[in-house]
């Protein structure tokens, strides 16, 4: 099993960090979508380590078309030298209207349809066949040799795809060559809701699970002192409860018979009382999602949940600083 970490930093400080995770032993490392570009931040890992996978965990899909993430797949593919893993995910509609200003429509059809797009664009670049891609939602048919790559040395990138729903977790397992776990899951909610629907997507796809990789993320509360073990513990409640709220997550909540947690998350973000979101993820709750204590007892607690399950690994620190994360790390080797 892979074991990576998160680059979840500013880009100027990327780069640095990125080289200490390397030198950590980590497999590889992710980039988020959140205050700055996923994809510039590969790019300053990339030109920082040699050895670590790189992944973007992940691209808002619907942000962007085809062609873009094409471009920049093949760029950071030849960047790393063959490292670079494309992750993309939907993100939920009222961030694609109104912040982005996309349209949104059928999001499982669409990406679906985004990814075969992306692969033929990079076949065309590849293979020098015409450029003849017809969807319902993407319409790729023009490709001048002035705009067109050199094949790629490194061949064409992996793609990861994210999911929480059930039909869009098939979709990531039919055409993608991997699965991002999102970090709201619990034993419960792998097993019945996400493994369950890959499985059916790669039976539509009549692909093998053996050919198929799950990275797991995993909300982790952990330090190496009581200071930052509270605070790890008080951010990974707020993460739960900021998750919770989240219409889309409520599948993994009714799995628990906890859909009540969604509409009081909801109720405090409306009513602007983020402060009190912690006090409605109790210990029960916490330690169902999250795995909780030092690094060798999360480490125990992750071989536990996700052996036999998933490829990759990746404990999800929110207060990640490169001591801690050297040492779970570590602890985790020993168990994988």
């Amino acid at each position: 099993m892979k074991i990576d970490s998160s680059l979840m930093f500013e880009p100027a400080k990327v780069a640095q960090m990125a080289a200490e995770l390397e030198s950590a032993g980590f497999d590889g490392a992710y980039t988020f979508e959140g205050q700055s570009d996923p994809f510039i931040s590969v790019a300053a890992a990339a030109m920082s380590t040699s050895r670590m996978e790189l992944m973007t965990s992940i691209a808002v899909a619907f942000a962007r078309n085809p062609m873009n993430l094409a471009y920049l797949g093949n760029d950071l593919q030849n960047l790393s030298e063959g490292r670079f893993i494309l992750g993309l995910g939907a993100q939920v509609k009222a961030h694609i209207e109104r912040r982005f200003s996309m349209p949104w429509s059928k999001p499982a059809s669409r990406m679906r349809e985004m990814v075969q797009a992306v692969r033929a664009i990079w076949d065309c670049w590849q293979t020098g066949e015409k450029l003849k891609f017809e969807g319902e939602f993407y319409q790729h048919t023009l490709m001048s040799p002035m705009f067109a790559p050199q094949a790629s040395a490194y061949g064409m990138p992996k793609i990861f795809v994210a999911g929480v729903g059930p039909v869009m977790t098939e979709v990531a397992a039919e055409v993608g060559d991997g699965y991002f776990l999102h970090p709201f899951n619990t034993a419960r909610s792998t097993d019945e809701l996400s493994l369950a629907a890959i499985d059916r997507g790669l039976a539509k796809a009549n692909k093998q699970r053996a050919d198929y990789e799950v990275a797991a993320q995993v909300i982790t509360a952990t330090g190496l002192d009581e200071e930052t073990m509270a605070a790890a513990v008080a951010s990974a409640r707020n993460q739960i409860a900021f998750y919770a709220s989240t219409p889309a997550y409520l599948p993994v909540l009714a799995c628990h018979g906890w859909e009540q947690l969604h509409t009081e998350a909801q109720q405090l973000i409306r009513q602007g009382d983020w402060g009190k979101l912690n006090d409605l993820v109790d210990d029960d709750i916490l330690n169902t999602f999250a795995v909780v204590g030092t690094p060798a007892e999360v480490a125990e607690k992750i071989s536990a949940r996700f052996i036999g399950k998933a490829q990759r690994i990746s404990p999800v620190v929110y207060q990640p600083d490169v001591p801690l994360l050297s040492a779970l790390r570590g602890e985790l080797a020993k168990r994988m």
